[in-house]
């Protein structure tokens, strides 16, 4: 499946100019009694545009080669990993929505596991959840969806209007009833689907804000170019997920992947275009703050986080 990212890349010169950290929000944020506590909620200037990347929750796995090895040998995965300074047995695993202020609008990409993680991400960039205008859903996987709605079964989000893409709740809601991912869907997605609207490749979430076509993960996985005072910011979703194999060889399978054959196509063409146009990205599954630069390396290609030097 394609991805048209071509007409974006025209504007790979803007692009290049790097994100710049919001000197407004400190990386630490005082807790109760004097205590520090992280902060989950890092700004970046993208045009006119405020973008904050929140760390909605975090967990370690095991068994990191049949997750993100298929189709690799046991030595060239271990040899990666070596490589990188990282264990190729276990990970952490992030899950990072996406806020984009525009001035007008505030715009929630994805909203994690739960809804705590999320509004506690939100506060810590001082948003609250009835401000949230429009949810957009990359793709409707319980990470990105869990935090529609509480445990009570409360919107979390009572003010905004959805988007995501026809193809994924087309396929989500097809699911016969016993399929654990459709009851999750039709338990947190369609009681919205009278505020929700339905986009294709191309489509416009507001102004300056644009999906596109990144099939395979999902059957309607969509990533999310922003545009604003000539730059440039493509939120890439689970495009990649992890920061360094997927990175390092498009090919290898990732076991979330629908389409394994699809998702290793979309997740070179996109990476390549990236470090082509150096075009920072935000990706839901790298460390926070998820953000950063793709380069080439060899054959593949490899993730180059922005440090917290980067401030503007």
């Amino acid at each position: 499946m394609t991805v048209k990212l071509s007409r974006r890349a025209a504007l790979a010169g803007a692009a290049a100019a790097p994100i710049a950290a919001s000197v407004a929000a400190p990386l630490r944020a005082a807790g109760e009694g004097g205590a520090m506590k992280p902060l989950h909620a890092r700004a970046f200037k993208v045009g006119d545009y405020t973008v904050h990347s929140l760390l909605a929750g975090s967990t370690g796995r095991e068994g990191v080669k049949d997750i993100f090895g298929g189709g690799a040998s046991d030595e060239a995965f271990a040899e990666v990993a070596e490589e990188n300074f990282i264990s190729d047995t276990s990970a952490q695993f992030y899950f990072t929505p996406t806020l984009v202020d525009t001035g007008s609008e505030k715009i929630l990409f994805d909203t994690g596991l739960n809804a705590g993680g999320i509004t506690s991400a939100l506060a810590d960039a001082g948003v609250t959840p009835d401000e949230i205008d429009v949810v957009v859903l990359t793709h409707m996987h319980g990470d990105h969806i869990g935090g529609m709605t509480d445990d009570s079964g409360a919107v979390t989000f009572s003010n905004a209007r959805y988007v995501t893409a026809a193809a994924e709740y087309d396929h989500w809601t097809g699911l016969p009833e016993g399929n654990g991912g459709a009851d999750r869907v039709r338990a947190k997605v369609t009681p919205q689907a009278e505020k929700m609207s339905f986009i294709e490749d191309g489509g416009a979430v507001a102004s300056g804000v644009t999906g596109m076509a990144a099939f395979g993960h999902t059957p309607g996985h969509m990533v999310y170019m922003i545009e604003s005072g000539g730059q440039q910011l493509l939120l890439t979703a689970d495009l990649a997920n992890h920061y360094v194999f997927p990175f390092a060889h498009p090919e290898w399978q990732t076991s979330f992947d629908t389409d394994k054959d699809a998702a290793s196509a979309t997740r070179r063409r996109v990476l390549s275009m990236l470090a082509d146009s150096r075009t920072p990205m935000i990706g839901y599954h790298m460390p926070f703050p998820a953000a950063g630069y793709v380069e080439t390396r060899g054959d593949g290609f490899r993730f180059v986080p922005v440090s917290y030097q980067m401030m503007g």
